[in-house]
């Protein structure tokens, strides 16, 4: 007995100590200090949440594409296809307003930027179901009318939720917006996972969906302490709007172009080849979408507290670029390496036919997250115009190839001309806009990118040889290796890369380590 109560008592010790190490954790993650402490433990907050975040939905994914078919998942397509244009058109960027303001405190725009989001709710949820019948008779898929209709819901549940969580992005204060964002997440997988082991039909995917948006607007009153009341300062609307139109714009443009082929694909092929392109978008691009998520989520309201001063502006976004770059360019060459294997593991026979539709999205994918460093600066610096231009060039520009390329070479070409257009003339155009706006130049931002190419392209090189002459017994035990070989592979190259040619990519992370 004396025995049995010591052990019971040291595996409370143990328990309680844990929980102990555990707290002292979040309180040191805790965002607070200057500003570059801020920003390193909102950027560890963002990563964990992006990561999480994703993860349970990719994850969610891969358990349904067993039970569900291509099909279903190109039914969800067409439905938030339609409500992402709705959203998008009508997004009047008061929220990013206000995160660009100077001063800290913004109550007294709240209640005017509540009523006007629970008014926008409203009116889109009526439009969603009045038009849901001439959506699914344009993609000829009659099933998305009811899909459609159920879907409504989620701009007016949205629409209530709690404007004051705009200060988790406008404080740095991303641990709040960890409980906000996985309180939808975690809704999502559990409401999915249950409903599809019931009737294995695309109703798990819709009523999962709904559930994450509720979700989040009950979360977001119990996150932060801000209680709004319906009211509206035509001033207010007024000095909001002047900001906002412009990410109103950039926002409708970059809906065209990242949507733009989801729809020409329901329009001309079907549903099922739609679910190919989404879910091969959603696995392909989801490094980058990540990275690219947690840089504008932390970056812009941080070098907005620096517009006035350009050199510490331009020592922010190098530190930002070389981590973004270390991670994105692995990650993207690695996908597009191992995405036949990947494939047949996680999916099966029946996806193959979107490989090479990844492999051509895990480069577009790259190519977003770098320029996902761009945006914030001219946010920051008052140019959001920059991206509505860009986009706008960029939108007529795939809007003449993407019907001819999907017509011709079906869900491959689409991806092609998607990614075609911003090789080029597009990347150099942004190329040159952030040079001039943080005063650098062309060789730096090159010499930064350098680096972690050459051990990417070193590390996708073994992968390819070792892919053609591997045979296991097991797809996924193939998977495994291939990925391991790659991280070692790459790890080994980035070391050599540090310590032989003075990459500096130590020093970075030392300055982030030290600000935690």
């Amino acid at each position: 007995m004396p025995e049995t109560r010591l052990s019971r008592d040291e595996t409370t010790l143990h328990t309680m100590s844990v929980l102990s190490s555990f707290r002292r954790l979040l309180v040191r993650l805790t965002p607070g200090g200057d500003l570059t402490e801020q920003t390193v433990k909102s950027g560890i907050w963002a990563t964990i949440t992006n990561i999480l975040d994703r993860a349970l939905q990719l994850l969610m994914i891969a358990i349904l594409a067993r039970m569900l078919t291509p099909a279903d998942f190109g039914l969800l397509g067409i439905a938030l296809l339609t409500l992402t244009a709705f959203k998008r058109f009508s997004n009047i960027g008061f929220d990013q307003a206000l995160i660009q303001k100077a001063s800290g405190n913004v109550d007294d725009y709240l209640n005017t930027y509540w009523s006007i989001e629970i008014l926008r709710g409203l009116l889109l949820a009526g439009i969603l179901v009045l038009v849901a019948p001439f959506v699914a008779g344009f993609f000829d898929e009659p099933r998305a009318t009811p899909i459609l209709r159920v879907i409504a819901l989620t701009p007016l549940l949205l629409g209530l939720r709690n404007p004051g969580i705009v200060y988790f992005k406008k404080n740095l204060e991303f641990h709040k917006q960890f409980v906000y964002t996985m309180s939808g997440s975690v809704t999502n997988f559990v409401v999915a996972l249950a409903v599809a082991l019931a009737t294995q039909s695309v109703w798990a995917l819709v009523l999962g969906y709904v559930a994450s948006d509720a979700a989040r607007t009950l979360s977001s009153y119990a996150v932060h302490g801000y209680r709004p009341w319906p009211d509206f300062d035509l001033d207010i609307a007024r000095d909001l709007f002047g900001f906002g139109k412009w990410i109103t714009g950039s926002e409708s443009i970059y809906f065209l172009i990242n949507q733009g082929d989801d729809a020409v694909i329901g329009w001309l092929l079907s549903a099922a080849s739609l679910g190919l392109y989404q879910v091969a978008y959603q696995f392909a691009k989801a490094p980058a979408t990540e990275i690219s998520q947690i840089i504008s989520s932390v970056a812009y309201p941080a070098y907005s507290k620096l517009q006035d001063d350009i050199p510490a502006l331009r020592s922010a976004f190098y530190r930002t670029l070389q981590v973004t770059m270390v991670i994105a360019f692995p990650a993207s060459v690695g996908i597009a390496t191992v995405a036949p294997t990947f494939v047949e593991a996680v999916f099966g026979t029946d996806w193959l036919p979107m490989v090479p539709v990844m492999q051509l999205v895990a480069v577009y994918g790259l190519l977003i997250a770098l320029g996902s460093a761009y945006s914030p600066v001219w946010k920051a610096l008052g140019r959001p115009d920059y991206m509505a231009k860009i986009g706008a060039f960029r939108l007529v520009l795939t809007a003449i190839l993407i019907v001819p390329a999907t017509r011709e070479f079906g869900i491959v070409g689409a991806a092609a001309a998607v990614l075609g257009v911003y090789v080029f003339p597009v990347m150099p155009i942004d190329v040159y806009l952030v040079i001039d706006s943080v005063e650098t130049s062309l060789g730096r931002l090159l010499r930064e990118m350098s680096y972690p190419a050459i051990a990417s392209l070193l590390m996708g090189g073994v992968v390819l040889w070792l892919q053609a002459t591997l045979s296991l017994r097991w797809v996924f035990l193939e998977l495994v290796v291939l990925v391991a070989v790659g991280g070692a592979v790459y790890g080994a190259a980035v070391l050599v890369l540090e310590t032989q040619l003075n990459w500096e990519l130590r020093e970075t992370l030392r300055n982030f380590a030290g600000a935690i």
